[in-house]
């Protein structure tokens, strides 16, 4: 660290001491920096250009690609833009065709509800008449033999040997008449 806080004071002081500027050519090598930089720029320039030719060509390409791919890129999104709205169109149709078709299937169903009711009732109803026809014979019939039992039942407590005599006697005599 010594050694370089003394380089630097030695630095400071030569350029303290001032710049003077050498007039001689040859103990400056101003000819030798001149030859050096001539031959640098020409030989440079050459293979400089040369590099900055191509990298200005690779540059172009690829903004020329770059708009390229920007063009293609513009155009399917305006493909797919297009796409999308034939899709929400069909979707809308396709939507409004489901509402019209479940309206009409909602209809048929009530329309073949009622129907089907209408049928079960009018089923019932002739069913109930079936059975209330037979409930009437059924309960006519049994009125009908209780009376006949009836009948008989005191018709053989009246009826005696002479008033049988009587009966077919008189039945004998209308079926000889």
């Amino acid at each position: 660290m010594n050694l370089f806080n003394q380089t630097l004071e030695r630095c400071t002081l030569q350029i303290a001491e001032g710049v003077d500027f050498n007039p001689d050519i040859f103990e400056s090598n101003i000819v030798n920096l001149a030859l050096l930089v001539s031959g640098i720029v020409y030989l440079g320039s050459n293979a400089l250009s040369t590099s900055l030719n191509e990298r200005q060509q690779k540059i172009v390409g690829a903004i020329q690609e770059s708009e390229e791919r920007l063009q293609q890129a513009v155009a399917k999104l305006s493909e797919s833009e297009k796409q999308l709205a034939d899709a929400q169109l069909v979707i809308e149709t396709i939507r409004k065709d489901a509402e019209a078709t479940a309206q009409q299937v909602k209809s048929a169903l009530l329309n073949d509800g009622k129907i089907e009711i209408e049928r079960l009732t009018l089923g019932a109803k002739l069913q109930i008449g079936t059975i209330e026809a037979r409930i009437r014979k059924q309960i006519l019939d049994y009125v009908v033999t209780l009376a006949l039992q009836r009948v008989i039942f005191q018709l053989e407590g009246k009826l005696n040997s002479n008033l049988q005599n009587q009966i077919i006697d008189r039945n004998i005599s209308k079926l000889g008449d």
